[in-house]
């Protein structure tokens, strides 16, 4: 986006996309518990929304990339365009999985320039990049009109290690309960690579109707291509200047995948002592999850019977959720589960708090809910092991934080919640 838009559009996506995943992160206990969820799974999609659209920012994400589905010149080649080169040019050659990765850096304006060639027929503006060898990371961005509305597309170039976690995770249909969008499909290529198109909003409490389309391609050999779009000029503080946004699903995935994107992967220099931290520059959560505990599994062997599980967050560790209906209407339970908490007890309980007879501490709170649901409770058990396993969890009488009550309050009561978090399931 023009630099011009945003005083500060890293400040301004930043607070939003925390807004979004676990409302405000404040000292009191209800912040503390559901922002741990930025953490979590909506991490990436935090990244994903931060990435693309980051150029201004200086935010790039890293990530897998895609396969070649798209034959040469299939919407690509226009009048008065045909002599400007593209990354395969500048790389001289498309790199074969086997073959090794070209050292040549591929430059923003060559990056521009092959976005604009696999785009179909329109006029461009508004163009910003930054290559292969520069920080934090590579991407693209212009300003399409195909004559029907102008709208930002974006493509941002990484690497994540293949087979990992979070190359897996990052071609995952997130959850509705903390992700509302329109549609969600993951498919596998033929060539191995995995592909996730999902069709969404900037804005999850649709505040207003800018809609935000993204499409993340990961390969079987690590590169990841994040491609997004809009439906206006910009992705925030721009009106709305068509329905949709111009490219369809199956076009979105098609983008992903051209061969020119992970030849310009293969061009950034290797980082082997890449630091882990959150590339959004999110906040991290006051400690590390513990590690192989898969929540939502252990939470769903931990709720009562006469529940019904519509919806969960897989096998991630630190947080997980389930929407879980009794027949009286969903209700959303979250659980966070950290390790090394014992140097902050003091900050997270206070002198009423309860302690157990194995030195455990516990707190109970009951409030309203945090993200604007209309009569949305939440009820949260927040508990201290001596050994500094914190396990928090949280009940709402809605599926989701930020839509309205279900029902008059969680499908799950204090003392269930309390039973759950003490449980020693969550202990390794």
């Amino acid at each position: 986006m023009p630099l011009e838009q945003h005083s500060d559009p890293f400040e301004e996506r930043l607070s939003a996309g925390l807004r979004d995943a676990a409302g405000c992160f404040e000292t009191d206990r209800a912040a503390l518990v559901t922002a741990g969820a930025v953490r979590g799974r909506r991490r990436l999609l935090l990244r994903r929304r931060a990435a693309v659209a980051g150029g201004a920012a200086g935010i790039a994400l890293v990530g897998v990339g895609g396969a070649l589905l798209l034959p040469a010149g299939d919407g690509g080649s226009r009048e008065g365009r045909g002599d400007r080169s593209s990354v395969a040019a500048a790389t001289h050659a498309s790199a074969s999985a086997s073959a090794p990765a070209s050292t040549t850096p591929v430059s923003g304006d060559a990056l521009i320039r092959t976005l604009e060639k696999l785009l179909p027929d329109g006029r461009f503006s508004g163009a910003e990049a930054r290559g292969t060898d520069e920080k934090p990371g590579p991407y693209a961005h212009v300003v399409f009109d195909d004559g029907k509305g102008a709208a930002a597309v974006g493509v941002s170039l990484g690497r994540v290690e293949p087979g990992s976690e979070e190359a897996k995770q990052v071609t995952e249909c997130p959850g509705k309960a903390y992700a509302h969008y329109d549609a969600c499909t993951t498919s596998r290529l033929a060539d191995g690579s995995v592909a996730m198109v999902l069709q969404g909003y900037e804005y999850p409490d649709r505040r207003v109707d800018t809609k935000w389309w993204n499409a993340e391609l990961v390969t079987p050999r690590g590169h990841h291509v994040s491609v997004s779009e809009w439906n206006a000029a910009a992705e925030k503080d721009a009106p709305v200047t068509r329905p949709q946004p111009p490219l369809s699903p199956a076009q979105l995935r098609k983008l992903a995948a051209a061969t020119a994107w992970r030849d310009a992967i293969d061009t950034i220099p290797a980082e082997p002592d890449r630091p882990t931290a959150d590339p959004t520059g999110a906040a991290p959560s006051v400690s590390e999850p513990v590690a192989a505990v898969p929540v939502a599994p252990t939470l769903k062997s931990l709720l009562p019977k006469g529940l019904t599980v519509l919806e969960d967050s897989g096998r991630d560790s630190g947080f997980g959720y389930v929407v879980a209906d009794d027949g009286k209407g969903r209700s959303l339970v979250q659980v966070n589960v950290q390790g090394g908490m014992q140097d902050v007890a003091g900050e997270l309980f206070g002198a009423d708090a309860e302690t157990l007879s194995d030195g455990t501490k516990v707190a109970v709170q009951q409030g309203p809910g945090e993200k604007g649901g209309a009569g949305v409770v939440m009820w949260t058990v927040d508990t201290l092991r001596t050994d500094g396993t914190r396990v928090v969890i949280s009940a709402f009488n809605s599926g989701a934080q930020d839509t309205a009550a279900t029902r008059k309050t969680p499908a799950l009561s204090v003392g269930q919640l309390r039973a759950i978090a003490l449980s020693p399931k969550w202990l390794l």
